[in-house]
């Protein structure tokens, strides 16, 4: 069984994502989401390596995903060859950790990437941490996307949807 959480049909949805950059501390990344012909979030950008930066990420405001009794999420992705993480948040707070799982693009190749809730790792400020709480399904407040690990210049990747499985 599936179900889809987030789709980027309707145009509100750009409204219901910020972007976080490494200007948070002091790194001069940037990126930018935008929806494109009313079906798919496009998140674009530059990663820079300048000033110790080297990532930019987006993240849906919080909200509840009613993931109940499912195993993971499958994100339908078209990206340019590069990395990237999809993360997730239990809370509503602007920092905290962090439970990220990371999957491949293939460039200008439409691909379904499915990721279980067992492969997410919690981080914080990109470090792992070993005692944190384990990843709560339904406590899951926030979904977003990340790319990091020194893949510097532009990147773009197109989000169709974001569905989660039983």
């Amino acid at each position: 069984m599936e179900k889809t959480i987030i789709d980027f049909v309707s145009p509100d949805e750009q409204g219901r994502w910020e972007i976080i950059n490494d200007a948070v501390m002091g790194g001069v990344s940037s990126s930018r989401i935008s929806i494109i012909e009313n079906k798919a979030a496009l998140f674009q950008g530059n990663v820079s390596l300048e000033n110790f930066g080297g990532f930019a990420s987006m993240r849906s405001h919080p909200r509840k995903f009613e993931l109940a009794g499912c195993k993971g999420l499958i994100v339908r992705v078209k990206g340019d060859g590069k990395n990237y993480r999809l993360r997730l948040r239990m809370d509503d707070t602007y920092e905290g950790i962090a439970y990220q799982a990371p999957f491949s693009t293939e460039q200008d190749t439409w691909i379904t990437a499915r990721l279980s809730f067992d492969a997410f790792t919690p981080v914080f400020r990109g470090r792992i941490i070993n005692d944190a709480p384990q990843l709560d399904v339904h406590s899951i407040r926030r979904i977003g996307f990340m790319i990091a690990d020194k893949q510097a210049g532009p990147f773009r990747l197109e989000i169709e949807w974001i569905k989660a499985y039983a």
